[in-house]
């Protein structure tokens, strides 16, 4: 997938600004630019150096630049990387983009500057699709778990586990060349403390992926619940801002509004919709509809009701009517500061109490608070951020994975040890046993890249923003 050619593009985002950097990579990058520039020599400049000067076409100066030389393979490529600091005009830019491939350049393609680090073993795969989300994080959590996947710790977790795989596989390859001689270089039971050790390895990094997801995604929270229970008010508070139109007129909200909050490093999408209620209304109805539409679209649901209007049994038979048991998410009680209102005993009870599988747990998801005071609205953040991450540690040193082919590789190779172990239980073959264990090697390898092919790589790289 990698020609000997020098590719350009720009590595600063489209638009006006004060600075656009263009970035070439090749054998013929410090020569194609040397060609167009009015300054110093660049082919006899020292890598790491930076030059002022001009970027020309014949007689007329296109722009004044400053040049950032890097000699291979001291850079991201691997390759001679020239960066040309121009001013930020995108005709500015084009003109010298243009410039450069007329001298032998030529457009570089989506994350092709990344592949060639790939492909020249300047990072590994898992290590490549680290620096698309960390151009794509959106909070602190997200850009931390880049960093980290950056840094190779994951790879050479699974690098370490594969090796040994590769080892015992050798071993049962060896006694296969010896077959007629009915020899075991491979202890089986060996083989088993082996595969029971890369398991408990494997499963704690399949299990974070749920909390990966969360921080590099973002969590979905719907706010559900019957007309004029406070939902928009409750949006508002998150947001302290007055997005949605609060009104004591039920049916005011008809169509989902969807505000992004930042909390303690989580990107929340909270999502207001129509009061959940029977209505002959035509755009209510499809309101109420996209509501619970959005239901089972959310990783997280706040059931909001009015502590006021709504008794215990009547809430107990609203959240078994909207299957919340099979939800994650909170059951709020909203407008505590009425003077009506008297206490939460008898709304624990009831949920407490309930004999429906998975009802009586409702009562440890059960909050009360007043949007309108803003009382308690704190301790609802604290519950939601707990109950997105698990209630774990974002500033764990442990491995997080966030990347759904990680984790689908992870999966399998999981998967394919545990046949190997059944196997060996019912006294398989050497010969498929090796098979297998080359399946399970052919999927931790698919994680930093060691086993790919040219349609998984450029699927990869095809997301990537071109000049990266």
């Amino acid at each position: 997938m990698i020609n000997n050619d020098t590719i350009v593009a720009l590595a600063t985002a489209q638009g006006v600004g004060a600075i656009g950097v263009i970035r070439l990579s090749g054998p013929q990058a410090i020569g194609i630019t040397n060609s167009v520039f009015k300054g110093k020599n660049l082919t006899t400049q020292p890598s790491h150096t930076i030059h002022y000067g001009h970027i020309i076409e014949g007689d007329v100066t296109i722009d004044e630049v400053m040049v950032s030389l890097f000699r291979a393979p001291k850079s991201f490529t691997t390759e001679d990387v020239v960066e040309i600091s121009c001013h930020g005009s995108p005709y500015i830019a084009e003109q010298i983009i243009r410039l450069l491939i007329q001298q032998g350049a030529r457009s570089a393609k989506p994350g092709e500057f990344t592949l060639r680090a790939f492909m020249h073993g300047r990072i590994d795969l898992s290590q490549a699709e680290a620096v698309a989300d960390l151009i794509a994080s959106n909070s602190s959590a997200s850009h931390d778990l880049a960093i980290k996947q950056m840094r190779g710790g994951f790879s050479h977790q699974i690098a370490a586990l594969r090796q040994r795989l590769v080892n015992f596989t050798s071993l049962i390859e060896l006694e296969l060349d010896f077959a007629e001689e009915d020899v075991e270089f491979a202890n089986r039971d060996q083989l088993i403390a082996l595969i029971d050790e890369i398991q408990n390895a494997l499963r704690p990094l399949i299990e974070s992926f749920r909390l990966g997801n969360v921080i590099k995604n973002g969590v979905n929270t719907v706010i559900i619940g019957k007309p004029n229970a406070g939902k928009s008010t409750l949006l508002n508070v998150l947001l302290n801002e007055e997005r949605a139109i609060v009104s004591d007129i039920a049916g005011t909200t008809r169509d989902t509004i969807e505000e992004v909050m930042n909390l303690n490093g989580i990107q929340f999408r909270f999502i207001d919709t129509a009061g959940l209620r029977q209505t002959t209304d035509v755009i209510e109805k499809v309101g109420v509809e996209k509501a619970l539409e959005k239901l089972k679209q959310s990783s997280v649901y706040i059931y909001l009701f009015d502590v006021n209007t709504t008794t215990p049994e009547q809430l107990l038979a609203d959240v078994m009517e909207l299957a919340l048991t099979d939800f994650n998410g909170l059951i709020i009680g909203n407008k505590i500061d009425s003077a009506h209102w008297e206490d939460t005993a008898a709304f624990l009870y009831v949920l407490k109490n309930n004999p429906v599988t998975n009802a009586a747990k409702l009562h440890e998801h059960l909050l009360f608070i007043s949007a309108n005071a803003n009382k308690h609205i704190d301790i609802l953040k604290d519950r939601l951020y707990k109950l997105a991450t698990l209630n774990q540690s974002l500033g764990s040193e442990n491995t997080i994975v966030a990347n759904m082919r990680h984790y689908e590789a992870l999966i399998r190779a999981d998967e394919i040890l545990l046949e190997i172990k059944l196997g060996i239980g019912n006294h398989i073959t050497g010969e498929l046993i090796s098979l297998e264990l080359k399946r399970a090697l052919h999927h931790l390898g698919e994680i930093s890249g060691e086993v790919t092919n040219d349609e998984i790589l450029g699927n990869i790289f095809s997301k990537f923003c071109i000049g990266k």
